[in-house]
């Protein structure tokens, strides 16, 4: 029996591991490759010189990038601040703490139109913040700077709810001995604190760049919606869709997945990369 035991126990490290692996690849295969793959599949019809011609037609090109400039630069503005306010919400007190650290969840858990259209109403000429910036010939709404705006409120809590639990788990001891070695704040921040939360930097960044580059609901409304220059792609998906292109909806989606994959791989690579420097650092 006991040998029985030690030959099986091999095999079975997990109990149920192959029907859970079937079950979870199905699970997958239906809720997210058999859907994607349809997108290609769509696409395909237009032939390679067809779906050449919808992706490179100057109006596409010019919606993919300020979705995928104006997520990335939303991606960026987040990568700092929200570091900052996770910093702030981490080793501070201070009056209505509880508060402002459940207002962060705010994107989160509000629709996508009340905000696009909160924002717009801030930002707007004659809004509360609007006017002061025209005053200052700056104009948000119905710009593309009003695009990185809306990326930006909506990619915030992905950062801080990422940074948040690596500072708290942070050994302060290691800043204090920093300290004690002679260290200055600013040695102390770019090479304790800094390469310990590197890794969930990249990791808020990568989730709010993901967010922000196919959202619609929040943006539509400050965006101003002008073919050419303040046109975002998921509106142009819809337009085909309305006029009963389906191929070419497809080929723009197809588009802004292939982009989407590429640079979230990039952004996973920089990940294991920032995770061994931290392992060698250690």
């Amino acid at each position: 029996m006991a040998r029985s035991i030690k030959r099986r126990s091999p095999h079975s490290v997990i109990p149920g591991f192959g029907l859970s692996l079937g079950f979870s690849i199905l699970y997958l295969s239906l809720i997210v490759l058999i859907p994607l793959s349809g997108v290609f599949f769509k696409s395909a019809q237009l032939g390679w010189h067809g779906l050449l011609d919808v992706i490179f037609a100057p109006r596409v090109l010019a919606a993919l990038r300020l979705s995928f400039g104006a997520a990335l630069v939303g991606a960026l503005i987040n990568a700092v601040f929200g570091t900052l306010v996770a910093w702030v919400f981490v080793r501070y007190r201070f009056p209505g703490k509880r508060l402002f650290d459940a207002l962060i969840d705010l994107p989160f858990a509000l629709p996508t139109a009340v905000a696009g259209i909160a924002l717009t109403a801030l930002y707007s000429t004659n809004g509360w913040i609007g006017q002061y910036l025209d005053a200052l010939g700056v104009k948000v709404a119905y710009t593309p700077l009003g695009v990185i705006v809306a990326c930006t409120f909506i990619g915030l809590p992905f950062v801080v709810r990422t940074v948040q639990p690596v500072l708290e788990d942070a050994e302060k001891e290691l800043e204090e001995a920093a300290a004690s070695l002679g260290a200055s704040r600013l040695q102390t921040v770019t090479r304790v604190i800094l390469p310990a939360v590197l890794p969930a930097v990249l990791t808020g960044f990568a989730l709010a760049f993901a967010r922000a580059a196919g959202e619609y609901g929040s943006i539509i409304f400050i965006a101003g919606n002008m073919p050419m220059v303040s046109e975002i792609a998921p509106l142009l998906i819809i337009i085909k869709l309305e006029e009963f292109d389906y191929a070419g909806a497809s080929a723009v989606a197809m588009a802004m997945l292939s982009l989407s994959l590429a640079l979230l791989l990039l952004i996973n690579g920089l990940q294991v990369w920032a995770r061994r420097r931290t392992a060698n650092v250690r």
